[in-house]
């Protein structure tokens, strides 16, 4: 792919962080995703590529734009296959929270998992643990050999989860092996993210979450030199079966960062609401300031861009 592409999909977060953002605090977390959703296709649909978006809003019967399947951009440009959440943190923003960001990645064609949109067990790390874990393993066996790796105690790993009744078994385990936790109430692909960050105390993220955005995050760790596992975890009979459909013959597989997201990948994450990482959009009387971050995994390029839009003069989306 284009290096230049890169620029292209960040405009693309840009149109739907400055549309969900517009919903910031209203308590409707369907009128913000539909705003990011809206934005996001009509921006993507102006770039020339010949992109199918397979890891997206839902599959088709369940999502009117942006599902799994779709088609976009010009047909004028490479064959790219797209991952997506146009809001990452729609109640986050309902509620006027932290941490709400419209992220994308891309791959070249078939280089990300295709599965339905379903629930992923998580394991995530930074550059120093990469290659030393293993989902299947004990939890307290992990964060021992993670705190090897760190050259830290014990009582020094911090631990992000998604807060969530599923998961009080997991910090049950964790806290027993001795570990601190930062619970997030969404919004883990930054909690991913920040096992990466100098500045971030998270060292691992642990748990079940979305698919979709487990793919989001296996791309953003191959560009931050991090590590990604993650076990599909199936919520019905009727999941299973439209996923042999896709090709997936092993429900129980656990996927690799590379099976999740191979080949060159591109990342790119606007944010919406402030956050760890990214400021979020600040209005001004006549336009507005975004604070994105786009990653190559070719050469391991961050950059971090701050954007002024100037609404009398770009288009509306």
């Amino acid at each position: 792919m284009d290096r230049n592409l890169a620029l292209e999909f960040v405009r693309v977060t840009e149109a739907a962080a400055l549309s969900a953002a517009r919903w910031m605090g209203r308590g409707d977390e369907k009128g913000a995703d539909q705003a990011a959703v809206d934005a996001m296709r009509k921006a993507f649909n102006i770039v020339d590529i010949d992109g199918t978006i397979v890891i997206g809003e839902g599959e088709r019967d369940e999502a009117p734009m942006l599902y799994i399947g779709e088609e976009v951009g010009t047909k004028n440009g490479p064959r790219v296959d797209i991952a997506l959440d146009p809001l990452e943190g729609t109640t986050i923003t309902a509620n006027g929270g932290y941490n709400a960001t419209s992220v994308i990645a891309v791959a070249e064609k078939g280089r990300f998992l295709h599965a339905p949109d379903t629930y992923m067990d998580k394991l995530a790390v930074g550059p120093q643990a990469k290659g030393m874990l293993n989902i299947e393993d004990p939890v307290e066996v992990n964060l021992k050999r993670l705190a090897k790796a760190l050259d830290k105690y014990m009582e020094d790993i911090v631990v992000c989860i998604l807060d969530r009744p599923r998961h009080e078994e997991l910090i049950k385990q964790v806290r027993a092996a001795g570990c601190r936790i930062k619970l997030i109430s969404d919004g883990d692909v930054s909690g991913a993210l920040a096992c990466c960050m100098e500045d971030s105390p998270v060292d691992i993220l642990l748990g079940i979450g979305g698919a979709p955005e487990g793919v989001l995050s296996a791309a953003a760790l191959k560009c931050l030199g991090g590590d990604f596992q993650g076990r599909l975890k199936w919520r019905n009979e009727e999941e299973k079966e439209r996923a042999k459909d896709m090709g997936i013959t092993d429900p129980e597989k656990v996927y690799t960062m590379d099976e999740l997201a191979g080949g060159h990948v591109m990342f790119c994450a606007t944010g919406v609401t402030d956050g760890e990482f990214l400021k979020g959009v600040h209005f001004t009387p006549r336009g507005a300031k975004t604070h994105s971050m786009v990653m190559r995994s070719k050469s391991r390029t961050i950059r971090w861009i701050h954007t002024e839009h100037h609404f009398d003069y770009k288009p509306t989306y």
